[in-house]
């Protein structure tokens, strides 16, 4: 083995010793010109847990402050690839299974990640993305308007989005090894549909008629190939909003990227990818062969024999429920992963793109009331907005429509994945700068020919913005396509604060529901700094928005920059791949044309710096290609605001957790019926006396078991609360009772294995006094057939 191959093969933690890596490094650093030459690159890929509290905290995206976290989907992760030059530049890519990036959080991580590598990771060179989930833990951004509903800052939120980003990062960093990079894309023609198809069709004919779609239906993926273990993770980006789960839907989940990240880590997973490294010692050895027989997410390639005998449901009656016991730390809920961390990683990533107006909920809108149409131009039903939703493909079950929409990405991720055989080469390179947004110059082509100069406005919503989309509808009396306003909501406006004569023109014809831009107490209500980057890495260019643009408006950025960096003498061919990753390093609503900008629908009136937002980011964006092209740096003579220590945080934390006299936590409160058994496809469930799983996250472990009976008669785990058939639901008989249950529901997938199983619930109580205390508890073994 070459000396650079065996670092990293160390390095990944197979019998890893850091006195051994650091004796090789001096012959590494001899060896690496002539060991990387076969490898343009060193890629390195990275995931860490990011579920934030599956309790009492408001969810990200829909702000309805009814929907509160009660129960977990599945998990949410931090993945991250790096890609560095053996001698030279590296980026850092992170795609987060969260609503959208967080100026705070993007600070934060930059800090921790100089002291642990000094200059090496800088806001220059990494760039961290949201997938748009609306069903996350919210509380994790800095200014006012986007924590109003989740009662302000939620530290725990931010603390767990703050550490998965970099411990992902530095996964990904320890795992870097000569690699090569492929691209390929294709279309996908049935997860996305446009919500806005009024707007969308005031942008210009002759436009419009360039494109087949209404939406953008391709999807861009890259390919990671580690020259020790072959593939070892993807990333794409294809623009669908993430809201397949409706504004009701209280279970943490990745939504429809998030699932398609996790069947297409199933299916890797499944084909052997990353190969294991024929160098693993015998120790590494006996820790694979344990985990090799635990069952996929998705499915198994061969099934187990589908038998059960009368001998096995006898076996299963004799497992009672445990009946709940203390555990001396959290540290046993890591079973199923902790077996597994010698494994190399697979890890795929679903990043979002110009998602701005398009659904996910592609059978179309109806109201609720009648099962009609909703009205083409205001998405009302006899002018009321609340009953207007659109439908996803497994209408009326959000969890169906999910998986759909998710399966429909993965598949052709999958696709683009086995094809994908154009070689990434070419020079890393980035460029990024800050831009104050409230008040930026912008030239602007005349109806005459010529150019004018307009400036953006300080950040302001309008009515329509209330009236929310066909994916959530608001409430009271506004809707989409409102240029006027209405009076009452005028005058309750105006106690908060009523917009200048400058502010209102220079948003027209946005009527201004919520001046937040001027607003700035407690604190800032809005950004007005924000980051604009653009990485490239050969042939393909991202360019990191901080915001949702539209379909049109995404077109109109990545053409400007493409003409850009493919003119004169460029070294760019008209073979480069340029990609628009959405809610990346911060946020600030939405991007639309300025023509959708008229009609202000609900990404009108949310798009936050007035009509010409969207000149001034192809604007901006150009300067950033010019100033690569020429090699030249981009100034920067602004800072967004750290505001981490000027936080309010309304939420009340945990006092006490208690239960009935006599009964433990992790007792079952509603066991699985006795001599049970069950056919693949039904549904097993199991409540247990419990406490709020604020106490303890459980990050990197689990709420929910599901345990199989092996031959030895050893219960082994098989299933968590991180796989799509087991979900964690928890829940309090009253808003403030001290006590609480946790029910855990698992669909019997249709590859399970015939045999004995049992449900186990993990938790942490907090007494009155003292320290958390971790618990478990059983239910009855049951059969399946």
């Amino acid at each position: 083995m070459e000396a650079s191959s065996w670092l990293c093969y160390r390095a990944r933690g197979f019998g890893s010793s850091r006195v051994w890596l650091w004796l090789l490094l001096a012959l590494v650093l001899l060896n690496c010109s002539l060991v990387l030459s076969a490898s343009p690159y060193l890629v390195g890929m990275g995931s860490f847990d990011i579920t934030g509290p599956a309790a009492d905290v408001n969810m990200m995206g829909y702000a309805n402050t009814e929907q509160i976290a009660s129960g977990i989907h599945f998990r949410l992760k931090s993945r991250a690839f790096i890609v560095a030059e053996p001698n030279g530049k590296r980026v850092v890519f992170v795609n987060l299974d969260a609503c959208m990036a967080s100026q705070i959080v993007t600070i934060k991580v930059l800090e921790r990640l100089k002291a642990r590598y000094g200059d090496l990771y800088n806001e220059n060179n990494v760039a961290i993305s949201g997938i748009h989930t609306h069903a996350g833990p919210g509380g994790y951004l800095q200014y006012v308007v986007y924590i109003v509903t989740s009662l302000g800052f939620v530290r725990q939120s931010f603390d767990v989005i703050v550490d998965g980003i970099e411990q992902s990062i530095v996964e990904a960093h320890n795992n870097l090894c000569p690699g090569k990079i492929f691209v390929n894309k294709g279309d996908l023609l049935d997860a996305g549909v446009n919500r806005s198809p009024s707007a969308y069709l005031n942008n210009p004919a002759e436009e419009r008629s360039k494109y087949q779609y209404n939406v953008d239906k391709e999807m861009t993926l890259i390919k990671f190939v580690d020259d020790e273990l072959g593939p070892v993770g993807s990333f794409n980006w294809f623009a669908t909003h993430g809201t397949s789960m409706s504004r009701t839907n209280s279970l943490i989940s990745g939504d429809n990227k998030g699932a398609a990240a996790r069947f297409m880590e199933d299916w890797a997973e499944q084909m052997g990818l990353p190969k294991q490294s024929a160098h693993a010692n015998s120790d590494d050895l006996r820790s694979l062969h344990k985990t090799s027989v635990l069952p996929r997410r998705v499915s198994t390639i061969i099934p187990e024999p589908n038998e059960i005998t009368d001998d096995l449901i006898q076996l299963a009656s004799s497992y009672e429920a445990s009946g709940g016991r203390r555990l001396a730390g959290s540290s046993i809920t890591r079973r199923i992963r902790s077996t597994q961390q010698n494994k190399p990683k697979f890890v795929s990533a679903f990043c979002q793109s110009n998602c701005g107006d398009v659904s996910p909920n592609v059978l179309g809108t109806f109201c609720i009331d009648t099962n009609l149409p909703c009205d083409f131009n205001h998405s009302t039903c006899n002018g009321k907005n609340e009953l207007c939703y659109g439908r996803g493909p497994g209408y009326p079950d959000e969890f169906e429509s999910t998986r759909v929409i998710g399966n429909r990405q993965f598949l052709k991720a999958r696709d683009l994945f086995d094809s994908a055989s154009e070689e990434i080469q070419g020079k890393i390179d980035y460029r990024h700068t800050y831009l104050d947004f409230s008040k930026l110059e912008v030239k602007v082509s005349t109806s005459a020919g010529g150019q004018q100069t307009v400036k953006t406005c300080p950040a302001a919503m309008g009515f329509a913005f209330a009236a929310g989309t066909t994916d959530g509808p608001g409430a009271f009396d506004f809707r989409q396509g409102d240029v006027k306003g209405n009076p009452f909501w005028k005058l309750v406006r105006n106690l908060l604060k009523t917009p200048g004569k400058d502010q209102v023109e220079c948003h027209s014809p946005k009527p201004i529901l919520l001046d937040t831009g001027e607003m700035k107490e407690p604190y800032d209500w809005a950004p007005a700094i924000l980051p604009v980057q653009m990485i490239r890495i050969g042939q393909l260019v991202i360019l990191c928005v901080p915001g949702e643009f539209t379909t049109m408006a995404g077109r109109r950025l990545r053409d400007a920059v493409k003409t850009v960096l493919t003119s004169g003498n460029s070294e760019f061919d008209k073979n480069i791949h340029v990609v628009l990753a959405g809610l990346t390093n911060s946020y600030s609503q939405y991007i639309t044309t300025f023509e959708e900008y008229q009609i202000q629908r609900y990404e009108g009136a949310s798009t936050l710096y007035g009509p010409h937002t969207l000149s001034a980011y192809i604007q901006e964006f150009q300067k950033l290609a010019m100033a690569m092209i020429a090699n030249k740096e981009v100034p920067t003579n602004f800072q967004p605001p750290d505001m981490l220590d000027k936080q309010i945080g309304l939420l009340p934390g945990v006092v006490f957790d208690s239960t009935p006299l006599g009964v433990k936590f992790g007792d079952v409160s509603s066991d699985v019926p006795g001599n049970s058994t069950f056919n693949k496809g039904s549904t097993v469930n199991a409540t247990f006396y419990s406490a709020c799983p604020r106490n303890d996250l459980l990050t990197d472990g689990t709420f929910a078991l599901v345990e199989k009976l092996d031959g030895n008669n050893n219960w082994v785990p098989v299933y968590d609360d991180d796989d799509w058939s087991l979900r964690f639901k928890w829940s309090r008989p009253a808003r403030l009772s001290s006590r609480s249950f946790a029910t855990l529901e698992w669909t019997v997938p249709e590859d399970a294995a015939a045999g004995v199983y049992r449900l186990r619930h993990f938790g942490a109580s907090k007494p009155m006094f003292g320290s958390v205390r971790h618990f478990t508890g059983t239910s009855r073994a049951f059969a399946v057939r």
